[in-house]
């Protein structure tokens, strides 16, 4: 069975094709958040991708979230980005 992480990995690297892609559940270190929700994620996605690097960081953003448009409605509280 595939992993909501996994799909969401699968789902990025299918839009994006980027060299290399790192997706880390941090949920955990937000347990004690007033708003913490269980049933949705904090996520850190390290990606090194030319494509992304070479837009404007804001554009490169949006690119991820509107690909992940339905997951961020839905399972992701919070998507940190990092690009290389």
């Amino acid at each position: 069975m595939i992993t909501f992480l996994e799909k969401v990995k699968t789902k990025i690297n299918n839009e994006l094709n980027p060299e290399q892609i790192s997706l880390i559940d941090n949920s955990y270190l937000h347990t004690k958040h007033k708003s913490f929700d269980s049933n949705k994620f904090h996520f850190k996605l390290i990606i090194k991708s030319e494509k992304l690097k070479n837009m404007v960081k804001i554009d490169a953003h949006k690119a991820i979230f509107s690909i992940l448009n339905d997951e961020m409605k839905n399972k992701i509280h919070a998507l940190e980005i990092e690009i290389k």
